[in-house]
């Protein structure tokens, strides 16, 4: 808005005051106001004219406008740049940009989801998830840790680092403190939960009941969550500090990076620590309750730490909602690959489990991420000037409209047969899981994979408005309901693809064996 516009906008709005004797306030508040000489105007004495300036939100904007321009990631305008509807902030982002920052760390997600879904075809055949089966149930819970505390604080450092306030070594040792101990405190209380929701679905089914398979799941459970979210948060910190530096859009690569390293090390780990935990149960039965006993009492220091933030401890009260809901709905999923793997006619469902739900989770949590800081950049959720949804979105707004978040919905979709086709090629080059690739069974898993994927992105454009036009942060809240629902649909759209596949015939169950 031009100076002019200013005025005669705010004149209009009784925002204008004219003062002749205060120039020793107006000199102390100069950083709040903008002065005006109006004494030709008037035709008198030199006056001051005091402007209010535009709304926080606003002026607010404009900051992050400059800083993301700053990125030199974001494309030269072109034909294909568009501008948002009502935001005033051309995102100079085209599909040629979105696709090449996010196709590598979205190959070198889905190849960390490979490598995990090889460890898991491997490690089923252990005694201790043939003895204590609610292992699996674990599984999608834990690796949905990614979705519930990585993926949601790579997307709230991502939009820190794009509005600027992530600039100095100040505010870059404050927000990470206040995060990683904010993770911590998560990993910790929903490791817990988790193995309280594995225990609860295991005997139900089965209506039996074991103390010590109990406190070993609690254990390998707190345990898992803990070490994985304090490597894969110290390696986040990295990506996105890095990815601002070499000029890279943080939202397109933290995400997947995070999922990448996820889903391995976090079945690595689980898979170790229950094996270890499992050996010592045979002789030292106090181990695994002391192991316990030893992350609980580190949680009052990482509460103390992540208090001393502010944006931390809002999330600290007001952030266990989704993570809690989310560890429900992926232990739901787990509930599922349990009943499937113990099935020796459908044991080669281990080996993809994690790559669909690996890829899809992805897929939806770059876009979920990015939708959010494109809104954070018109202000605070509160703050925001869009109407309440009063239904669900229209399905070609999502993904036919010529905004730039539809535009990188089509780009995000588009991966997804190329990239399964990859991923698919080097599970049957390394001869894991125990099915052939026959076409019949790519169809079938495509079909899956898809429908999950479009499922997903439909719903994060719901999802993260929605969030927004209600006053939540959606970088706190849309990321875990979203990944835990990848894993619902993913396990439950595969395991219905395998019960498809045995009825029509398609029964090579011992290839890999």
């Amino acid at each position: 808005m031009s100076f002019p516009e200013q005025k005669d906008a705010l004149q209009t709005n009784g925002l204008v005051h004219p003062i002749s004797d205060g120039r020793e306030d107006v000199n102390a508040n100069l950083e709040n106001v903008q002065l005006v000489d109006t004494s030709k105007i008037l035709g008198q004495q030199e006056e001051l004219t005091v402007v209010v300036l535009e709304s926080r939100a606003n002026a607010k904007g404009l900051q992050e406008e400059d800083a993301l321009l700053e990125n030199g990631s974001q494309s030269a305008e072109s034909d294909d740049t568009e501008q948002g509807p009502g935001a005033g902030i051309p995102l100079k982002e085209t599909s040629f940009s979105i696709g090449l920052q996010v196709l590598f760390p979205f190959l070198l997600a889905g190849f960390g989801t490979v490598a995990a879904g090889m460890v898991l075809d491997i490690v089923q055949h252990w005694d201790v998830f043939k003895e204590v089966t609610e292992v699996f149930i674990l599984v999608p819970a834990l690796l949905g840790l990614k979705g519930n505390l990585e993926m949601t604080l790579a997307s709230r450092l991502s939009t820190a680092a794009n509005i600027g306030q992530m600039d100095t070594a100040k505010e870059q040792w404050t927000m990470i403190t206040g995060n990683m101990a904010l993770i911590q405190v998560q990993a910790t209380v929903v490791g817990f939960l988790a193995s309280i929701a594995a225990v609860v679905f295991g005997w139900i089914p089965d209506g039996h009941f074991s103390m010590s398979h109990a406190v070993l799941l609690c254990a390998s459970s707190v345990a898992t969550a803990f070490i994985a979210s304090l490597v894969l948060g110290i390696i986040m910190v990295g990506v996105i500090i890095g990815s601002r530096k070499i000029g890279i859009n943080p939202d397109n690569v933290a995400t997947p990076i995070a999922a990448s390293l996820g889903d391995l090390l976090t079945l690595a780990l689980l898979s170790g620590i229950s094996w270890g935990l499992y050996e010592e149960l045979k002789s030292n039965v106090y181990v695994n309750p002391l192991v316990c006993a030893f992350f609980v009492a580190l949680l009052p220091f990482w509460i103390i730490v992540a208090k001393r933030n502010p944006a931390t401890q809002e999330v600290l009260y007001s952030g266990w909602e989704p993570v809690i809901i989310a560890m429900a709905i992926s232990s739901a999923g787990g509930l599922i690959l349990d009943k499937t793997v113990s099935d020796p006619n459908f044991a080669g469902m281990a080996v993809f489990t994690p790559v669909i739900n690996g890829v899809g989770g992805n897929l939806v949590a770059v876009q979920a991420s990015r939708i959010s800081t494109y809104l954070h950049m018109q202000g605070m959720p509160e703050e925001g000037a869009e109407a309440p949804p009063c239904k669900c979105r229209n399905p070609c707004s999502t993904f036919f409209s010529p905004d730039v978040n539809s535009r990188s919905t089509r780009v995000l979709f588009l991966l997804v047969v190329p990239g399964h086709l990859v991923f698919l090629y080097t599970i049957s080059s390394m001869q894991g899981g125990h099915t052939t690739l026959t076409l019949v069974f790519i169809v079938f898993y495509m079909t899956a994979a898809l429908l999950q994927v479009l499922i997903l992105l439909y719903i994060s454009d719901w999802m993260v408005h929605w969030m927004w036009a209600r006053g939540m942060n959606p970088d706190n809240f849309s990321i875990p309901y979203l990944t835990a629902l990848g894993d619902l649909l993913g396990t439950g759209l595969l395991a219905l693809s395998f019960h498809i596949l045995w009825l029509i015939g398609d029964r090579d169950s011992d290839v890999g064996d």
